[in-house]
């Protein structure tokens, strides 16, 4: 039987309550320590999950000895520094996003990280997803088109409050617009796919709303870019007209079809004159390819722990996507 593979998680808000949750019945990824901040969420989770045991801060998290991984769940000013503490112990890591606050300290992370050769990646969710999978039959770089070419990718998003009810907890920074706001967190996730599947993407334009306190993150995006040539346009608002607490859509169309990402992990292909082919577009089935990503995720960061090729994205590529993001609210990477 293969090796048990444990974990350290530090940050335990929301998502890194939802990875204590998903790692729970994996067959090789088993969470054994864990720590936050905040002395509640870390009696909170203990009383949850009785079999994990509590370290004493992030540093002696990282030193405990038959640890195989790191998993990062802070807010992103603490990534790097903890992401070099596990490299010095000869942890991989495995980090959320936004990647950084401080882009030279980034660049530093990455060069280290590619001279040693050690082992990084973020948490993308679309990374493992089946819609990416498509796009990049369809559009990628060694795609044979079968939906002839590309001319346009169309992305939009929907918030009724921000942040959404589910991350009430998160703290006040992902309110805020020094690291937080939707642009970062949300459609952070569809750049990524952009460019995993096009390459790098050039900001044309970029109006940003703010509310008037000078302090709040944003509360609508309207951009163009373009990435290989390609025409990419953004509308995204904070607004109760929305209606729900989350809603998005990544339209790609194409000469000869199109394919749209919806609602996550919600997916469907239309060639031109033909039927469409909805593939998780209603919540049972949107369900089953979220869970199909998630395992498979977790399976390739089993493989980023033992050195073997994966899909997971590295801190460079997380680092290009944040530049992005970064130019769209026009703030200096």
């Amino acid at each position: 039987m293969p090796d048990t593979l444990n974990i350290g998680l530090i940050g335990l808000g929301v998502m890194g309550q939802r990875m204590l949750a998903r790692l729970k019945n994996h067959p090789r990824l088993r969470a054994v320590w864990v720590w936050d901040a905040r002395p509640e969420a870390l009696s909170s989770t203990l009383q949850a999950y009785p079999e994990l045991r509590a370290a004493d801060s992030a540093e002696s998290l990282i030193r405990q000895p038959g640890l195989a991984s790191l998993y990062i769940a802070t807010p992103p000013a603490a990534h790097i520094s903890l992401s070099h503490a596990a490299f010095d112990a000869g942890l991989a890591v495995f980090c959320e996003k936004p990647l950084t606050v401080d882009f030279a300290a980034a660049r530093d992370c990455i060069a280290r990280i590619e001279r040693e050769k050690l082992r990084a990646a973020v948490n993308f969710s679309l990374a493992s997803a089946p819609g990416l999978a498509a796009l990049q039959r369809a559009f990628g770089a060694a795609a044979k088109h079968p939906l002839g070419t590309l001319e346009a990718v169309h992305i939009e998003l929907g918030f009724a409050a921000w942040p959404r009810p589910w991350q009430a907890a998160a703290g006040a920074w992902l309110a805020e617009r020094t690291e937080g706001g939707f642009s970062r967190e949300v459609l952070s996730h569809f750049i990524f796919v952009l460019q995993r599947v096009l390459g790098p993407a050039q900001v044309l334009a970029s109006q940003v709303d703010y509310p008037a306190d000078g302090l709040s993150a944003e509360t609508g995006l309207r951009a163009e870019l373009r990435a290989d040539g390609v025409p990419v346009q953004i509308e995204a608002r904070v607004s109760p007209e929305v209606g729900v607490p989350d809603r998005n859509r990544m339209h790609w169309r194409a000469s000869e079809g199109e394919i749209e990402l919806r609602e996550w992990f919600g997916l469907s292909e239309q060639r031109r004159g033909g039927k469409s082919e909805p593939l998780g577009l209603f919540q049972g089935e949107s369900d089953s390819l979220r869970s199909q990503a998630q395992a498979d995720q977790l399976e390739q960061w089993v493989a980023l722990i033992e050195g073997r090729s994966h899909a997971l994205p590295g801190f460079a590529e997380a680092l290009a996507v944040q530049e992005t993001i970064e130019a769209l609210l026009g703030a200096k990477a």
